[in-house]
């Protein structure tokens, strides 16, 4: 099985549909797929932060388009990647900076750090940064 790994360090409502459409697609073919959160990209899986990402300034007419797409929003996506086995890694040094416990984060998340990260992404065929 080909492996994909992920590192999400910004946290914009774009980085986070970049970052789920490729986890997703990817699990969804048969990818195995681990995301490390690390920084402004752990407001992806933040349970909070996660539902009011901000749209990039003077790109707001987007909002309209993702709506009349039917385009998930993002608690949506990060629920079907969990459903396809997608790997979330909470940066632990990053977590400890920002004073961040596991239980603000959506549940099913590891906490890691780039070691752990590292030990996956060894052996990937595609390695992506968001």
């Amino acid at each position: 099985m080909s492996k994909v790994a992920i590192i999400a360090s910004n946290g914009g409502l774009f980085d986070a549909y970049k970052v789920f459409n490729i986890a997703t697609a990817a699990a969804a073919t048969d990818q195995e797929v681990a995301i490390f959160f690390t920084f402004e990209g752990l407001n992806l899986i933040h349970k909070e932060a996660n539902q009011q990402l901000p749209m990039p300034e003077g790109k707001e007419h987007f909002a309209e388009g993702f709506a009349n797409a039917n385009v998930p929003a993002i608690p949506e996506l990060v629920a079907m990647a969990q459903e396809l086995d997608v790997k979330f890694i909470g940066c632990q040094m990053t977590m400890d900076v920002m004073g961040l416990e596991k239980e603000s984060f959506v549940e099913g998340i590891d906490v890691g750090g780039a070691v752990t990260f590292l030990e996956f992404a060894k052996d990937a065929e595609v390695t992506l940064t968001f």
